[in-house]
């Protein structure tokens, strides 16, 4: 007989220990799936180790997913560099193997959605790969339309999958 133990999950704000956790969980996923620094993905951000300091910053925010009390996953919002002043960026979404399907990147995602309205944001941009296809079904059930061109500054050359909601 198998005994389930019970899942402590929890979806909070990054808090400057949880730098080394999350920077983790970036580069594994990163890793697992190719995206290398040289295509310019997230892993070449010369801030991911200091994503705390980041998102501290006004109109910025960030969550991470704990679970069991380590950090397993996050995401954030931050307005979108070099475009109007009304567009914010969702960012750095990033989930281990373990806690992926279980809702959490929605939850997260809805949650940086409604801080980016709180914000006065009027529309939110996210750039991605095609071969994240959970990812980009998720951002499409959200309400994220795609869009043919880049928006900002991103850096992002391998990222040639934008969408773009109204918020």
């Amino acid at each position: 007989m198998t005994i389930a133990t019970p899942v402590d999950l929890a979806l909070r704000r990054v808090a400057q220990p949880d730098n080394p956790a999350i920077a983790y969980v970036i580069r594994a996923v990163s890793a697992e799936y190719g995206l290398t620094a040289d295509k310019g993905y997230t892993v070449a951000d010369p801030n991911l180790d200091e994503l705390y300091q980041v998102y501290s910053q006004p109109g910025h925010a960030y969550w991470v997913v704990e679970m069991n009390g380590k950090v397993v996953g996050g995401g954030g919002v931050a307005p979108l560099s070099c475009s109007e002043p009304d567009i914010c960026e969702l960012q750095k979404m990033y989930f281990l193997p373990e806690v992926r399907g279980k809702g959490l990147a929605k939850r997260l995602a809805l949650k940086a959605l409604d801080f980016a309205r709180e914000q006065g944001f009027q529309r939110c941009y996210l750039e991605t790969t095609a071969f994240l296809t959970e990812a980009i079904a998720l951002y499409e059930r959200l309400g994220f339309e795609h869009i043919p061109e880049p928006l900002g500054c991103t850096g992002h050359v391998d990222c040639e999958v934008r969408m773009l909601k109204t918020l």
